[in-house]
Order: C-alpha cells, then structure tokens, then sequence
C-alpha cells in the first residue's frame, strides 16, 4: 500500500483510549504520516501527545503504571465536583509535554470539550496544549471540570464522542476514525463487571491511607459513589465465585449504571457524526476491552489496538488492490 497521508479522528472512553496509541504505531510502522488529529477526552490527550511529538515518552510512562500508582495519580476527593480531580496526571503529561502551545504544533490539532454551561461544543484550536487536554478529560461526575477561558469545560465525548468535523478540512488522503464504542461479538449477554467486595474495601482502605491523608480516605470509603469507583481496580478474580444459575439481569452499582448510560448514549452520537462525516477507514474498538479507569493496562490494550488497526488496514490495501 502507498504511504498515505491520514488525519485522524480519536474517540472518547477512558482507558480504552490507550488503543489509540496502538492504532498510530501501526500507522507509523506501515509508513504513513499524520498530518492532523482531533480527539475527544483520552482521544484528546493522546492526539496531543503525538501531535507533541512526545506518544513515545508518554507511552512508557504509562506503561510503568501500577494500580496503586493510578489510584495515586487520580487524586480522589469528596469535595470537589467529581470525585478524582486528576491533577497528578496532567502534571505527569506536562511534564512530558513542556510549554507547547497548539499553533506551535507541527499539525493541526484539535481538542474537543464541552461547554457545561451553554451546552455546546468547544473546539480549542490554540493556547496550551495541557490546557486544551485537561479540559476534554473531563469524564461527568468522574474528573472535575476545568474552567478556562470562563467556561466551565468538561469531556468532549459529551457531545462529539468521535470528532469527524475538526479534520475534515486538513488535507490528508485518507480519514481514519477510531470509535471506542464498539460491541464485542464474543462478550456473553447479562456478563457484568466485578463488584467491590466489602473484604477488598477494606484493603482497599488500608493501602489508600498509605496514600492519601486518613480523613479523605475515610470519606471516600463511606460514600457510595467513592465505593463505585474505586471499585473500578479491583481484578474480577478478587471476587468470590458465584454458583452457576439461570442468567439474570445484571446487578449494577450506581458507577456502572452512569457508564453504561454514558456509552450508549455516546454510541449513538458516534453513528450519527459518522454518518455526517463518513471516515475513509474506521476502527471499532470493543468497550469490553477494559473498564473505564483501568489505566493501568495499558500495554495490553495497546496492543488490541494495534491488532485492530492492522486488520483494518490490511483490509483497506485489499480493496485498494482490486479497485
């Protein structure tokens, strides 16, 4: 396949954005350059990243990542608005990314939030590229909401969970989309997410105090959205196995249900951006891949997505060849 020039478009779902990172490396070791990335939330930090030049120190970094590392780096609290305020990540990446701001950027970049306020989408297209990230990672009721420019921005996958239009006017030869929506035609019906168990709480509750001071780790503990989240670490094998039994419904804690309402309904924002601004390529990443806030595998989900990337692309190059 002739190199191409592509410009992507990288879609929001927490730690399954890590897939993005895969989907470049494979575009970069097939030879193609990128000329232009928008991104919504985790698709919005990594598009900056690799606009920065800078995806390859960050991706060692992040695979470095322990659970109790994340958990650390999350930064939970009861009192602000979500309960992580996530500011030890972004000094992680601006650490990584230096003072660049977006027009210094070999590329157009844009980084997609939402505007809580008005409502609307917020494409930010200049200023600091940290500023511009923070702003789109804004997962609701999970990441605090950032104020720039006085807007009170949060994600970008809100309203544009796979951002078409931003790169619609770059001049590339080919659109690539990367939707982190996708189903998973393996995934069992009624299979549902481990559950935190009041025993692994209370480890839980233990190793937090090592990290976090004894009063924030208290409240955390006793409130059950905290719970919900820090639920989202704990390995489906800490769980006790359950006799086998008449599939039901799945029981799911008030974090699950606000995710599961958050990927459908960006699911279906997602068919009708694409179908508004059809991609030339596009790779559907399963949300079965990991859990929102698995953050700390992200060698494996790396990984899926370049597997996913390469499989569609060698399906572009078929098609090319018998056009």
């Amino acid at each position: 396949m002739r190199a191409m020039r592509v410009a992507l478009a990288l879609g929001s779902g927490g730690a399954r954005g890590y897939a993005h990172i895969g989907v470049i490396n494979e575009l970069h070791e097939r030879g193609h350059e990128i000329v232009g990335i928008a991104g919504s939330s985790m698709g919005a930090l990594v598009g900056g990243l690799e606009a920065a030049g800078k995806l390859d120190e960050y991706t060692l970094w992040a695979s470095s990542l322990t659970q109790r590392a994340v958990l650390r780096l999350l930064d939970p609290s009861i009192a602000a608005a979500g309960v992580l305020r996530a500011e030890k990540i972004l000094e992680a990446v601006r650490e990584i990314l230096g003072e660049v701001t977006i027009e210094e950027l070999p590329m157009p970049y844009t980084s997609v939030a939402t505007d809580l306020i008005t409502g609307k989408s917020v494409w930010m297209q200049c200023g600091p590229v940290d500023d511009a990230i923070r702003a789109s990672i804004a997962i609701p009721g999970v990441i605090t909401p950032h104020v720039l420019d006085g807007r009170l921005l949060a994600d970008g996958g809100i309203l544009d969970p796979v951002p078409m239009a931003p790169i619609a006017a770059v001049n590339a030869d080919a659109t690539i989309a990367v939707s982190l929506s996708g189903d998973d035609p393996e995934a069992h019906r009624g299979e549902r997410e481990a559950r935190p168990t009041a025993e692994w709480l209370n480890r839980m509750w233990r190793s937090t105090s090592a990290l976090l001071d004894t009063k924030t780790a208290k409240s955390l503990l006793d409130n059950p959205t905290g719970r919900s989240v820090l639920g989202r670490f704990v390995a489906a094998d800490d769980e006790p196995a359950e006799e086998p039994s008449t599939p039901a419904v799945p029981k799911l804690g008030g974090f699950e249900v606000m995710n599961r309402v958050i990927d459908i309904a960006q699911s279906a924002l997602a068919r009708h951006t694409l179908a508004a601004y059809p991609p030339d390529l596009l790779i559907h990443v399963p949300r079965t891949v990991c859990r929102s806030l698995d953050f700390h595998r992200a060698e494996e989900v790396i990984e899926i997505g370049q597997e996913l990337a390469s499989a569609a692309l060698d399906t572009l190059e078929r098609a090319e060849a018998e056009a």
